[in-house]
């Protein structure tokens, strides 16, 4: 199952990694100046998570491929790792979908 981890950046902003259930990270989000917005950014990827056309696919200057995912709002909530291939990315989609919706929280900040 997975997990979010809500920790603390070297500049005192929050952020959360959704981690999948073998641990790998695979969404990482922007940075928040108080949890409280964190914790919204999470309901925010628990809800648009099941939703395909949220993802946007992407190919990073190193040529390696990667994703976001967006808000209904059209904002980045979280971005994926770089993957060596196209395939290895949608794997990392799905596993966003099958993760994100009933993840636990993690707050390694308290």
């Amino acid at each position: 199952m997975g997990k979010f981890i809500i920790t603390k950046r070297k500049d005192n902003e929050y952020q959360f990694n959704l981690k999948a259930g073998n641990g790998e990270i695979i969404l990482v989000s922007e940075g928040y100046v108080q949890k409280a917005s964190c914790l919204k950014g999470i309901e925010s990827v628990r809800i648009n998570s099941i939703d395909d056309t949220r993802y946007d696919r992407r190919v990073a200057v190193n040529d390696k491929d990667y994703f976001v995912l967006k808000a209904k709002n059209g904002e980045i909530i979280g971005k994926s790792q770089y993957y060596s291939s196209k395939a290895s990315m949608e794997i990392g989609i799905v596993s966003v979908k099958t993760n994100a919706p009933y993840a636990e929280i993690i707050d390694e900040t308290i």
